[in-house]
């Protein structure tokens, strides 16, 4: 069992906010139930805490985004678009959890040997409706972005950012009713396919972020890989400002050994965008004097015994 509470100061005044996991019973067995609070009361669920904060977050292992395959680009494209639309979580969540019971029902044996055709268009409804809602979200934020991602930041290079993917280009064909009718339509014809595959050819799961370097014309995934964590750090921050300009606030901001492999000029050029964006940013690393111009700006921790321990 964990939790976790904090204090959020928003633009609305004090928000207090809890969320954790607890075994509880369960018949046949033990299952975990996730609780969410706000100000001591129940939430329906965790995407309501979108509401009230968003956060951004690189990890080394994002130092590869680029380069993988294109389901954690979704997912972060989607953490961009949260803070900007705190309803695009719902949406993403119930339309995963339609893709997921579709697959169930088509699996060959098991639940598939049943089929349902009334369940099965009730589950397509769904996806269709909150599929292109996911489109049109994406769509528009990164349509937003793009300006913004243009200008760099400090020495972080100009991005050029789009999504990519089957129904993002009906919705450029035409409105969303006919890109859910399409939707619907490709979802029911498919249904032997899918059932075969464990999933479904064409939805917003499909989908790709694609980014690249404007001053070299070239694709995010052809750059080095400095300038791959260059462009990444460049598009987090302008989703920030972004944040900042539309919505009165900024994400938190976790850095983890984000300035390891950043030469002194883009050590110093993060410093100082973090700083000018007023965010509470959390940068850590596990050589101190990477954050040395840091010093009398920042407060400075380290871990010692699973605990934070204040050094400055």
């Amino acid at each position: 069992a964990w939790a976790v509470a904090a204090q959020v100061l928003t633009p609305r005044g004090r928000v207090e906010i809890g969320t954790g996991c607890g075994n509880t019973a369960a018949p046949g067995g033990r299952s975990e139930k996730r609780a969410v609070r706000v100000n001591g009361q129940p939430a329906r669920s965790q995407t309501v805490l979108a509401e009230y904060l968003s956060a951004q977050w690189l990890t080394p292992r994002m130092d590869k985004l680029f380069t993988e395959g294109a389901s954690p680009r979704r997912r972060f494209l989607d953490r961009l678009v949260y803070g900007l639309d705190p309803a695009h979580a719902g949406r993403v969540s119930a339309y995963e959890h339609a893709l997921r019971e579709r697959a169930r029902l088509l699996r060959p044996g098991g639940a598939g040997r049943n089929r349902d055709p009334a369940w099965l268009s009730a589950l397509e409804e769904t996806m269709a409706a909150k599929g292109v809602a996911v489109a049109a979200a994406r769509r528009d934020a990164v349509a937003r972005l793009e300006a913004v991602c243009a200008e760099g930041a400090g020495p972080f290079p100009g991005a050029g950012i789009r999504v990519s993917g089957t129904v993002e280009g009906w919705l450029d064909e035409g409105p969303a009713l006919a890109a859910e009718e399409r939707l619907r339509e490709s979802l029911a014809a498919s249904r032997d396919a899918d059932g075969a595959s464990g999933g479904a050819a064409t939805g917003p799961h499909r989908s790709d972020l694609r980014v690249w370097h404007l001053a070299r014309d070239r694709p995010a995934e052809q750059c080095s890989s400095g300038e791959q964590k260059a462009l990444l750090i460049a598009v987090v921050l302008a989703n920030a400002r972004m944040q900042a300009a539309e919505r009165g606030r900024v994400p938190l901001l976790l850095l983890d050994e984000v300035v390891a492999h950043l030469d002194r000029r883009h050590r110093e050029g993060l410093f100082e965008e973090v700083s000018a964006l007023g965010a509470q940013a959390w940068l850590t690393g596990t050589d101190a004097a990477l954050f040395a111009p840091l010093r009398g700006t920042a407060q400075f921790f380290r871990v010692e015994d699973a605990r934070a321990v204040r050094t400055d």
